[in-house]
């Protein structure tokens, strides 16, 4: 029987762990090449033998993703299997509808196909759009199992951008683990909050290898997601997280869908900086998809991280930089900086555009949706830099932090910054600590 000719269009996450766990030691198939968008620089390498199993003794290419047409006609592609996450219904059919004129069948993988199984209880966090709260949430999580004595462990959706072969098991338990493992600010931005609570977090490449590491020191395993992906593993209770500054979103994007439908408890984040008719509408559509999940609403309250500080935003000019893929593809108009500048009351938010240099420039040019903020891209230690210059240009009193992480560790800032914060707050009751206590008592 002639074998499966198989494309996987990815974005360095989901693509590589469907090979993993479906692909990889799959005689029926033969996976041909990757295709990678989403994020810059990680196009243009290969698979590595290393992770790439007995059928492919040479790797796999790795290919950006405009070539895919080309590449389905050249190598007499059959299958194309559809890898990433975050995109618009819309979207995800003009490339099924586009991939199917030029000859090859459309795919894509479901949640029971693709998640492994721990021998150790899985609480996933997962959410309905990239920058929806799912990474303070999972803290709380965390938090709320330690506090039950339960020893948890993290394990956090792949951002594999460097060397794929020495990314196949990463523990990081301090900050030296982020300069060790050579993070970009991306991976920072998720590891970073868990190291600073005295969280332990996973992630990499193989995630059946991972998880395997994972339950050598866990009682309970939480599965941080990213993007609006769907768990790696099976999970005893799905926690979905949605946004309503983004209302109907939750119900049109892939597989942000997914999850609300799979979801046990569906957390309605932000609900202190959104208006009521947007947490209706999001009421009205979990009930609609999934009228068995527990609503819990929270808040994500804004605070600085030194009193001191609000003395540097009131009637100031200032530079917001927010999370990157919250802003790029996760098409979010604003996020903590900017609530923490009105909040604070800020005289003006200055537009960096013009004074984007080179990489960062370009990603103004990909996402012009973007707006006055400044997305902290850092795929590399060149986009670091660039970063860092045009900080530097914009001509502001004070540059105002919304990322996760604390930037000034990394990027030389020459003018006042100050620190946005934020954690999970829930709103009334049921809340996630009464949903775990009872969780753990039926396991």
């Amino acid at each position: 029987m002639n074998k499966i000719r198989t494309l996987i269009m990815g974005a360095a996450g989901r693509d590589f762990h469907n090979f993993n766990v479906y692909y990889r030691n799959n005689p029926a198939y033969e996976v041909v090449a990757f295709t990678a968008t989403q994020i810059p620089y990680i196009d243009k390498r290969n698979y590595p033998a290393e992770l790439s199993g007995k059928l492919y003794p040479k790797g796999i290419p790795i290919y950006p993703e405009e070539m895919i047409y080309e590449l389905i006609r050249k190598h007499a592609i059959d299958e194309v299997v559809f890898s990433y996450s975050d995109v618009s219904f819309n979207y995800i059919m003009e490339k099924g509808a586009r991939i199917n004129a030029a000859g090859a069948s459309f795919r894509m993988l479901g949640y029971e196909q693709t998640a492994v199984k721990s021998s150790k209880p899985v609480i996933a966090v997962v959410a309905s759009r990239t920058g929806a709260g799912k990474s303070q949430t999972s803290r709380r999580v965390v938090e709320i199992l330690r506090s039950l004595g339960l020893k948890t462990v993290s394990i956090r959706h792949p951002m594999p951008y460097g060397n794929l072969a020495k990314q196949k098991v990463q523990r990081f338990a301090e900050i030296a683990d982020l300069r060790k493992h050579k993070c970009t600010i991306e991976e920072m931005e998720e590891y970073e909050p868990h190291i600073a609570h005295g969280y332990v977090i996973y992630a990499g490449a193989d995630y059946e290898a991972i998880v395997r590491e994972a339950e050598k020191e866990a009682d309970v395993i939480v599965w941080d997601g990213g993007n609006n992906d769907m768990p790696f593993y099976k999970a005893d209770i799905v926690i979905t997280v949605v946004d309503p500054h983004r209302a109907g979103h939750e119900m049109n994007y892939y597989p942000g869908y997914t999850n609300l439908l799979i979801a046990d408890i569906v957390v309605i984040n932000k609900v202190d900086s959104a208006d009521m008719a947007s947490v209706s509408e999001l009421r009205q559509n979990i009930t609609k998809a999934n009228p068995k999940a527990v609503i819990v609403e929270a808040a994500s309250p804004i605070s600085l991280e030194n009193e001191s500080d609000y003395a540097k935003i009131k009637g100031k000019k200032v530079l917001v930089v927010e999370d990157g893929p919250t802003l790029t593809h996760g098409e979010m108009k604003f996020g903590a900086g900017v609530i923490a500048a009105t909040k604070f009351g800020a005289a003006e938010i200055i537009d960096p555009r013009k004074y984007a240099v080179r990489s960062i420039k370009e990603t103004f040019e990909k996402y012009p949706g973007i707006g006055t903020l400044l997305p902290a891209m850092g795929y590399g230690d060149k986009q670091i830099s660039d970063l860092q210059e045009t900080i530097n240009k914009v001509p502001c009193d004070t540059v105002l932090i919304g990322t996760p992480i604390d930037l000034r560790r990394l990027v030389k800032i020459k003018k006042p910054a100050v620190r946005v914060e934020y954690d999970l707050q829930e709103i009334g009751k049921p809340d996630l600590a009464d949903i775990m206590a009872g969780f753990l008592r039926k396991r």
